[in-house]
């Protein structure tokens, strides 16, 4: 295994859900968690707790990850020893809508493009030539099944993590002949605030999305995270794509009625 103890590992997006949970899975694993999200307030309690809870050292910044002076500006300006970032976890993603492309929102799509496909290029671009000068590093990027299959109303949102699986590719081409490794995690449903996000806080709504089944928790996300980062420097996991046994296909779900 790859040891990550006193090792930093940079989780973006991750006040809540998926990042969240692998920041708390790697700070578990002893190493040092360096992590940013738009809500500030929030990250800086998580660093404060994973720092109490496993004597690790933590780093907390606000960031908007859209927006690419300020990813340049906070990445070039972190203290010296938060500089050397072994893994990077490109978590900050969002949906916006289920809407058919003649009637979505305009602004849905730049915020999901935005976020999704060059806030994850622009993280990247400011990570990674630090890990090539340094010959280590591993890029982890969160996608989806929606990454691998369309369906009805997904159309931007999947285009985006269409593009993530091919830019993840791509990384791993453009790094060939480096140490550095390159990972693609796609989940199905994972029950987050994904689909409230998805519908601009209708509770209601988004808790629809998830009856009926057992949907993967953030919790089994992380530990795919983890399992990947920790395979021996060998040994390249390019993709994990993994689903609830309750869904087949990003719209193939069964649900059991009571």
């Amino acid at each position: 295994m790859t040891n990550l103890k006193d090792k930093i590992v940079f989780i973006t997006g991750a006040s809540s859900g998926i990042g969240k949970a692998s920041a708390i899975k790697f700070a578990e694993l002893g190493a040092n968690i360096l992590i940013c999200a738009r809500r500030g307030e929030k990250i800086q309690s998580l660093a404060d707790e994973l720092q109490r809870k496993f004597k690790i050292k933590s780093h907390a910044f606000q960031l908007d990850v859209r927006n690419q002076k300020k990813v340049e500006t906070a990445l070039n300006n972190l203290p010296a020893e938060w500089k050397d970032i072994s893994v990077l976890v490109n978590n900050a993603g969002l949906s916006r809508g289920l809407d058919t492309i003649q009637d979505a929102k305009i602004e849905d799509w730049d915020e999901m493009i935005d976020t999704n496909v060059k806030g994850l290029l622009y993280v990247t671009r400011a990570i990674l030539p630090g890990m090539i000068e340094r010959n280590a590093g591993h890029i982890i990027n969160i996608g989806s099944v929606a990454g691998h299959w369309t369906y009805p109303k997904g159309n931007v949102y999947a285009g985006t993590k269409f593009a993530v699986n091919a830019l993840s590719q791509g990384m791993k081409m453009d790094l060939l002949g480096t140490p550095i490794r390159v990972t693609s995690i796609d989940p199905g449903l994972v029950e987050t605030e994904f689909s409230i996000v998805r519908f601009r806080g209708d509770n209601d709504r988004a808790k629809k999305v998830y009856e009926g089944l057992t949907p993967l928790s953030p919790d089994d996300i992380a530990e795919s995270i983890v399992w990947a980062a920790t395979r021996p420097p060998h040994v390249n996991v390019n993709n994990i794509i993994l689903m609830a046994t309750d869904q087949s296909a990003p719209t193939m779900v069964h649900r059991k009625t009571q």
